[in-house]
C-alpha cells in the first residue's frame, strides 16, 4: 500500500520504524532518485535521516518511482545500437531471410546493450519530479480514500479497484459526498457484505450496480454481469433498498431489462414482503409496463413537439442540459430561460460538458469520431447543421455565470503556465493510468534534439507481438511516410526492430530528430500484430523521452521520460498521442483512442488512413482547458481578505484534477 500512495500522490507516508541514524541511507535514496528523475524534499530527506532502519523504507520509495516511470524493466531493443546503425530495411529483411527462427528475438544480452552506449549526460531539460513527505500510512491510506470517494468525475478501472479495496478497510470514515454513482455503488458493495447500512440509493440502476459490484462484475454495466448467489441477509437489503425507490424510477428498468431479469434469479423477490420491489421485476419480465423519462421526451420528440419535451425535461436538470443541442435543433421555445431555472442543480461535470459540445458546433466538423467509455473509436460523418449563433450565446453565458458562481473567492491567482492547454478532466476514462498522462485533447510542449517514443509490454500465457509504428502527415494531413517495423527508417526517424514475442518483456523504441524530420504530424500508434489484448496483457504501456543529440545514453533513461501511459483499451489498434511540430518545438496531444483493427496481423499500412481522419479531428477540437477556467475566475474577479490560489499540476496549490471538484461546488 506504501508504493501504490507514492505512485498515486507523490507523497510518501511517514515509517513507524525506531528513531536512529539514517543520514547515510538519505544521501544515498537522494542519488537514486535523481538517476530515475526525482528529488526529495527537504522534509523527506530529513525524516529518512531520522531512522535507524531506513534502508528497506527508501528501497519501497525507489521501488515506486521505479514502477512510476517503467525504469524497473530491462529496456532491450532489437538493434543493439540504437538509433545509431540501424540497418536499410530491404537489407535487414534480406538478412533474415537466411535465419528465420531467429528474427523477432534479441540477438545480444542486456548488458552488452549498455556496453554499447556512453553514460547519460545531465541536463537542466531532464525531468526532475518531487516526492514530498505524507502523514502516516494509516492517514494516508483514509486521505486517498476519502479523494477517490470525492471524485466528482467517474473513475478509472483501477481507481474503481483500489477504491473497492479501501472501502472494505475504511467502513466507518464517511465521505462528506459521494457525486458518482459508481463510486456509491463501490462503496456500498463493502458496507452490504459487512452487513452495513446502505447509503444514498435513489434509482433502481444504484441498486443494479450495487449487484454487480458486489458481484465482482461491472459497476459501470457495460459489460455482463454474472451475478453470484447473496446470503439472505444481503437480498434482504438489496430489496429493501429497491423497494424505497419511487415507482415514477421504474422506467429505467427497461436499459437492462436481461440484467434485472438475471438478479431476479438470484434475489427471489416474491420470498421478501417488499411488493414495490417486486414490481420492478414484473416491470423486466414486460408483466408491467412503464415508460422511463428519457422515453417520454423521446414520444414526444417523434410527435414534433419540442416544446412539450422541453417542458418534460425541465423535471431532470441534468437531462435539459444534455439535450441541450436536439432542442435547439428542433426549434423549441425559451431553452435558455430553462436552462436558468436548471443549472443550480446540475453537476459540474455536465455543465462543463455542455460548453465544450457548444464550442465544437459553429461549423461541421470534419468527421465526428466518437468515443465509448472503454475509448474504441468509431467515425461518423457531420451532417449536422450548425446551431444559431444567438441560441449558443445565450445558453453559454447562462451556464458560464453559473460555474462563475461556484467558483471559491480568491485574493490573487497564479497559473502555472505548462497546464494553461491541459483538458479539465470529468470523466476518469478519457485518461489511462501511468505517469505524466493528462486527459484526452490536453496539449503540452516538448522541447529536446530527439522525441523518443517507446512501448512495452509483457505476455501472460501465450506469444504476442506489439508493433509500434508512426504515420507521418503534412500540414494537410495528407500522408507523407512512416516508421514501423516494414519501414525502419524515415527521414530524421529511426526504428529500433521488431520484436515478437514477450515472456519477459519486450520494449521498441522509434526516434524522431528534430532538425531533420520534414513531417508536420506525427501519430505514433500500436498494433497488436499477434496474441493476447492490451486489457490481457501481463504489461503493456507507452511512453516517450526527449533529450539532446549531445546527452548520449542508453535507449531508455529513466531521468528522460515525460510521460508513461497504460494501454488497457479493447481495440486491437492503440493512438495514444499525436504530436505536432511548430519550429523547433513539438507540442504533443494526448489521444487515449482505440481502433477495433483485426483479430490478427494489424499493420500501420492498412489503417493509416483512418489515423489521419482521426488526428485532424482530435486537433481542431474545442476541449474545456485550464486556460477556460482562468478566464472565468477573471470574470469572477479577486477578494482581498480571501486566500491565494496557484494551479498547477501538482500540490502545494490547486491541481488540474481538482478543478473538477472546484466547479462541482
Amino acid at each position: 500500500m506504501r508504493t501504490t500512495i507514492i505512485k498515486k500522490t507523490l507523497r510518501v507516508p511517514l515509517s513507524d520504524g525506531a528513531a536512529g541514524d539514517g543520514g547515510t541511507t538519505a544521501r544515498q535514496l537522494d542519488a537514486a532518485l535523481l538517476k530515475v528523475g526525482f528529488k526529495a524534499s527537504r522534509e523527506l530527506l530529513e525524516h529518512v535521516s531520522n531512522l535507524a532502519d531506513a534502508v528497506e523504507y527508501a528501497h519501497d520509495v525507489v521501488r515506486a518511482v521505479k514502477e512510476l516511470v517503467g525504469a524497473q524493466a530491462q529496456h532491450n531493443p532489437y538493434f543493439k545500437d540504437f538509433p545509431h546503425n540501424v540497418p536499410d530495411t530491404v537489407e535487414f529483411w534480406l538478412e533474415c531471410l537466411f535465419d528465420l527462427t531467429e528474427y523477432g528475438r534479441v540477438q545480444h544480452s542486456y548488458e552488452e546493450m549498455l556496453k554499447a552506449h556512453d553514460e547519460l549526460i545531465p541536463s537542466l531539460k531532464d525531468r526532475v519530479t518531487v516526492l514530498h513527505l505524507g502523514g502516516t500510512l494509516d492517514e494516508e491510506i483514509s486521505r486517498l480514500y476519502l479523494e477517490l470517494a470525492a471524485s466528482p468525475i467517474p473513475l478509472g478501472e483501477d481507481d474503481r479497484a483500489l477504491l473497492g479495496e479501501l472501502a472494505t478497510q475504511r467502513l466507518d470514515l464517511a465521505p462528506e459526498t459521494i457525486p458518482t454513482r459508481e463510486n456509491r455503488a463501490i462503496l456500498n458493495a463493502a458496507r452490504l457484505v459487512a452487513q452495513r447500512p446502505l447509503i444514498e440509493i435513489d434509482t433502481v440502476t444504484d441498486v443494479l450496480r450495487l449487484a454487480a459490484e458486489a458481484s465482482g462484475g461491472d459497476v459501470t454495466l457495460r459489460e455482463p454481469t454474472r451475478f453470484r448467489s447473496f446470503r439472505r441477509p444481503e437480498r434482504r437489503a438489496l430489496l429493501a433498498a429497491l423497494n424505497e425507490v419511487a415507482p415514477s424510477k421504474f422506467g429505467d428498468v427497461n436499459q437492462h431489462r436481461e440484467a434485472w431479469k438475471r438478479l431476479g434469479e438470484r434475489l427471489h423477490p416474491h420470498e421478501h414482503p417488499f411488493e414495490q420491489a417486486q414490481d420492478v421485476f414484473a416491470v423486466a419480465r414486460k408483466e408491467k409496463t412503464t415508460r422511463s423519462f428519457a422515453g417520454q421526451v423521446e414520444v414526444a420528440f417523434a410527435e414534433n413537439d419540442p416544446d412539450l419535451a422541453l417542458r418534460i425535461l425541465s423535471k431532470a436538470p441534468g437531462l435539459l442540459l444534455r439535450q441541450v443541442d436536439r432542442l435547439i435543433r428542433n426549434g423549441a421555445a425559451g431553452v435558455a430561460e430553462a436552462v436558468a431555472v436548471a443549472v443550480p442543480d446540475v453537476s459540474g461535470r455536465v455543465l462543463v460538458s455542455v460548453l465544450e459540445h457548444l464550442s465544437n458546433r459553429e461549423k461541421p466538423d470534419t468527421a465526428r469520431v466518437f468515443a465509448s467509455r472503454s475509448r474504441k473509436v468509431w467515425i461518423a460523418d457531420d451532417d449536422r447543421p450548425p446551431l444559431d449563433p444567438d441560441a449558443v450565446s445565450a445558453i453559454v453565458a447562462v451556464v458560464e455565470d453559473e460555474l462563475v458562481r461556484r467558483l471559491p473567492d480568491f485574493s490573487a491567482l497564479t497559473v502555472d503556465q505548462e497546464v494553461l492547454d491541459v483538458v479539465v478532466p470529468m470523466s476518469g476514462t478519457a485518461t489511462e493510468d501511468g505517469f505524466g498522462v493528462l486527459p484526452r485533447g490536453s496539449k503540452l510542449r516538448l522541447e529536446g534534439d530527439v522525441l523518443r517514443f517507446f512501448v512495452h509490454w509483457r505476455q501472460s500465457s501465450k506469444r504476442t507481438d506489439y508493433d509500434l509504428s508512426a504515420v507521418l502527415l503534412d500540414e494537410n494531413f495528407q500522408y507523407q511516410g512512416q516508421v514501423s517495423w516494414t519501414r525502419l527508417t524515415d527521414t530524421g526517424a529511426f526504428h529500433s526492430g521488431d520484436l515478437t514475442e514477450a515472456p519477459n518483456g519486450a520494449t521498441e523504441f522509434l526516434d524522431l530528430h528534430r532538425d531533420v524530420v520534414t513531417a508536420k504530424y506525427v501519430v505514433p500508434q500500436v498494433n497488436i500484430y499477434a496474441g493476447e489484448g492490451f486489457d490481457a496483457v501481463a504489461e503493456s504501456t507507452f511512453g516517450f523521452m526527449t533529450r539532446d543529440l549531445d546527452q548520449l545514453g542508453k535507449p531508455f533513461e529513466p531521468s528522460t521520460v515525460r510521460a508513461r501511459s497504460s494501454m488497457r483499451g479493447k481495440g486491437k489498434i492503440a493512438l495514444p498521442m499525436m504530436f505536432e511540430r511548430e519550429g523547433d518545438t513539438w507540442y504533443g496531444t494526448w489521444l487515449h483512442l482505440y481502433l477495433r483493427g483485426t483479430a490478427w496481423g494489424n499493420r500501420v499500412e492498412e489503417n493509416r488512413d483512418l489515423v489521419r481522419l482521426i488526428a485532424s479531428a482530435a486537433l481542431y477540437r474545442r476541449y474545456f482547458t485550464v486556460r477556460r477556467v482562468v478566464e472565468l475566475f477573471e470574470r469572477k474577479g479577486s477578494t482581498s481578505d480571501a486566500p491565494a490560489i496557484h494551479i498547477g499540476l501538482t500540490r502545494p496549490g490547486v491541481t488540474v484534477a481538482e478543478l473538477g471538484n472546484m466547479l462541482s461546488d
